[in-house]
């Protein structure tokens, strides 16, 4: 297991997040996963032996009981407090009051609290604001982060599902006034959907941000059990909750020599799909979500899977975003400008 610093701060992350969202299984979660504590328990343990020491949680996952389930397997193994850094988020409806969702500073206060509590911990390493909150200004957003890490509830702060100006823009309002800033993002990633390389990872480059990818495995279509021939895998929440968004025609393809990739090296097509992600450029952590503890190693497994620069080459031609403006303008423009390596 690698670690990775976190932004421009001088904290380790490993390579690999544990994520969370298939802890519990209330209300619509229930289409993610329905773990129980002691499978939780289970996979915590599992995912600290091997070396990762970073956990992603959300409170409004299973409505906060992925948080509750969580903090009690930290407790239940006796982790060191500082041996682990766990982020969770603050956006969603957390109740039925009309000022319980959003990103105000009031709803934010509550929420940290909430999840504090909820998980047993007097404070949360990274708070990551989970969408944008078209009624709140991100100058309000802003402050209300800043005062939760001012009174020492949060150490550090991430943005999620924000396009590149947004987060630009906030960490500009709170250089400005002198408040905490984002150093952590938060994005959909696959070989499958690479859509934040257009804006959002240069924009990380530049400004020297983490980047943790969600969905690393398109929500399950990248696992290996999809394929051409078949509709549906079984036994995949995909069959029931279709998301995120793919190109299934193009995914197909990519799957294809994913298997040629995988079969050369004796691993699954999950594990190619993640050797190659922590090839590119910027990535600090990828989130990986299990239901079962062998789905979980062989996550891990993609730590040691060393692809040829040969087969990242393919797989980079055979997912390549197709040329957008102002991109394929840039290119063309450069021609003759930039240095040819």
């Amino acid at each position: 297991m690698h670690y990775n610093t976190l932004g421009n701060t001088g904290v380790l992350v490993s390579e690999l997040c544990l994520g969370a969202m298939t802890f519990g299984g209330k209300g619509f979660w229930t289409n993610i996963g329905r773990l129980p504590q002691e499978e939780v328990t289970n996979l915590v343990k599992i995912a600290i032996d091997n070396g990762i020491n970073f956990i992603d949680t959300a409170n409004v996952y299973s409505e906060g009981l992925s948080e509750m389930l969580l903090g009690k397997a930290l407790k239940s193994l006796g982790i060191c407090r500082q041996n682990v850094f766990i982020a969770t988020k603050v956006r969603g409806r957390m109740g039925d009051g009309v000022n319980q969702v959003g990103l105000s500073r009031l709803h934010i206060q509550y929420s940290v609290d909430e999840s504090l509590q909820r998980m047993g911990l007097d404070h949360i390493d990274l708070l990551y604001i989970h969408g944008v909150d078209p009624v709140t200004s991100l100058e309000e957003t802003m402050r209300g982060l800043d005062e939760v890490v001012r009174s020492g509830k949060v150490r550090y702060l991430g943005i999620s599902n924000h396009p590149a100006w947004m987060v630009v823009k906030a960490n500009a309002i709170a250089d400005k006034k002198g408040w905490n800033k984002f150093v952590a993002l938060q994005n959909y990633y696959s070989i499958a959907g690479r859509d934040i390389e257009r804006e959002i990872v240069p924009m990380a480059l530049s400004e020297n941000f983490g980047i943790m990818p969600w969905s690393p495995l398109a929500g399950g279509f990248l696992s290996g059990k999809f394929t051409r021939a078949g509709l549906k895998a079984g036994n995949s929440r995909r069959d029931e909750f279709d998301f995120p968004p793919v190109n299934k025609e193009k995914a197909y393809d990519i799957i294809e020599v994913m298997q040629e990739i995988a079969s050369a090296h004796k691993a699954s097509v999950a594990t190619v799909a993640l050797a190659w992600m922590l090839r590119k450029k910027g990535i600090t952590s990828i989130i990986i979500g299990a239901k079962k503890a062998e789905q979980l190693r062989e996550n891990i497994a993609s730590t040691s899977l060393l692809l040829t620069a040969d087969e990242m080459s393919r797989l980079d031609s055979i997912s390549e975003l197709s040329k957008e403006y102002p991109g394929w303008m840039i290119e063309r423009q450069a021609d003759g400008r930039v240095p040819k390596v």
